[in-house]
């Protein structure tokens, strides 16, 4: 049965979702337990040291000494006290983590033992519990070419247990893929600077603009989710290929060399020119294939940012 469009505020209370089967919950604490490892394991101190806090508050004044920064003198404390004192800010490390998760009907696709929406949805465990674990907030937005499902961001393991039931159990309501008005959504939702992941296999166009907005306004990364078959197919004869999000169907003769040579050609045109817009505005970009453990690019990803910072 297809859930309705949703748009759950910060302060909702899950006890007010719909009921959940036995199975369902088992899945989610299943993968909460497989994840959760992970985080402890492998994502903890990265996490932290990846995704700093977006400003400094000021946390109190003391006395002048040699090496400390003029800059930060406050003048007016320095003349009642006759002696120079200088402020002291501490990091603001409390982020806002936004997850934005296509589940459009190409995502439904795998030719392994996974689906990429199970891919997405074992990601957006992961991710959670990093913020869990660095008492941040962390909200989701499940979308298609429209909004279909918007978790306003939110701290706690009751409410990142409920984002880990959402991504596993929701039904779209649409098929196609609008990765700008995703953007754009969360844009207007979010009113400070966060870090947004958007997790999709991009088979969208025209999103460059809505993107690179973001991308100046947030940490954006964006997570490219793919089955090698999408790049490449292999020699099986006639078969028949179909487009999950316009039910299109187009017969192909697998066996021509010529045809897989151009099949694979456009492939890797679309993935360079998207590697080449995401270097131009300097938005981090993961590429995931789904016939392999995750965790190896992820943990590249990962280990490449905390170099740079």
């Amino acid at each position: 049965m297809k859930r309705p469009v949703s748009v759950t505020s910060p302060d909702s209370d899950d006890s007010t979702s719909s009921p959940v089967s036995r199975e369902l919950l088992r899945k989610v604490r299943l993968l909460e337990l497989r994840t959760r490892l992970k985080v402890h394991d492998l994502f903890g101190g990265q996490y932290q040291s990846v995704f700093r806090g977006q400003g400094m508050d000021f946390s109190e004044v003391r006395q002048y000494f040699p090496g400390d920064d003029v800059r930060n003198i406050d003048w007016n404390v320095s003349a009642r006290m006759g002696q120079p004192y200088v402020k002291i800010y501490k990091e603001e490390r409390e982020l806002t983590v936004m997850l934005l998760v296509d589940v459009s009907a190409s995502n439904a696709y795998g030719t392994g033992t996974s689906l990429k929406r199970e891919v997405a949805a074992e990601l957006t465990a992961l991710l959670a519990l990093c913020a869990l674990t660095n008492n941040d907030k962390v909200g989701l937005l499940l979308f298609t070419d429209k909004m279909e499902h918007f978790v306003a961001p939110k701290k706690g393991r009751r409410h990142v247990l409920r984002l880990i039931r959402d991504v596993l159990a929701f039904e779209p309501e649409s098929r196609g893929t609008a990765i700008t008005s995703a953007v754009e959504y969360a844009l207007h939702a979010l009113r400070k600077r966060s870090v947004l992941f958007l997790l999709s296999d991009f088979a969208d166009s025209g999103y460059e603009k809505a993107v690179r907005v973001a991308g100046r306004k947030h940490d954006l990364i964006a997570v490219e989710l793919y089955d090698p078959r999408e790049r490449q197919i292999p020699p099986a004869g006639l078969i028949p290929l179909k487009d999950p999000e316009t039910d299109e169907l187009m017969w192909v003769d697998s066996s021509s060399a010529s045809f897989r040579r151009a099949f694979k050609s456009e492939a890797v045109r679309r993935a360079e020119e998207r590697d080449t817009f995401f270097r131009s505005t300097s938005i981090d970009r993961i590429e995931l294939p789904i016939d392999q453990p995750y965790l190896t690019p992820l943990i590249k990803f990962f280990r490449a940012r905390e170099r740079r910072k």
